[in-house]
């Protein structure tokens, strides 16, 4: 399976990137406010990634799933090529009558199994998780 995208110069160290038929996406430093940067675009990417399996596999079971969200933050480098070293996600999942030990397995299936983007990353991945009340 081959994915392919494009990324266009705009201006300055701006510029709009497409995959496929995908809606387009502006990138650019974070001091400048025009997009997200491209490591941001890439902690976001991963936490997409394991947010679709999570709740792929939690709809799965049946479980009453009222609202989701992950926080995500990674720590890079000093040298270069300042790739990310260590990358902490916080999965928080609103509903009721939800067991911890499903939510761990959803996450744990998506983070060593299904998710091609934090297979994809060079950097120690830790994770927590927490049950609300539904939003």
């Amino acid at each position: 399976m081959s994915i392919q995208a494009q990324v266009k110069w705009i201006d300055d160290l701006q510029f709009v990137a497409r995959a496929g038929k995908g809606p387009a996406v502006v990138m650019d430093t974070s001091e400048s406010g025009g997009g997200a940067g491209p490591m941001e675009l890439m902690l976001m990417g991963a936490a997409g990634c394991t947010a679709m399996d999570v709740i792929t596999i939690l709809k799965k079971k049946r479980l009453n799933v009222t609202g989701f969200k992950i926080n995500i933050s990674g720590d890079r480098a000093e040298d270069y090529p300042r790739r990310f070293t260590d990358i902490t996600i916080e999965y928080v999942v609103f509903g009721t009558d939800l067991k911890p030990e499903g939510l761990r397995q959803a996450i744990d299936l998506s983070e060593k199994k299904y998710c091609g983007a934090m297979a994809s990353l060079n950097a120690r991945i830790s994770h927590t998780f927490r049950i609300e009340a539904p939003e």
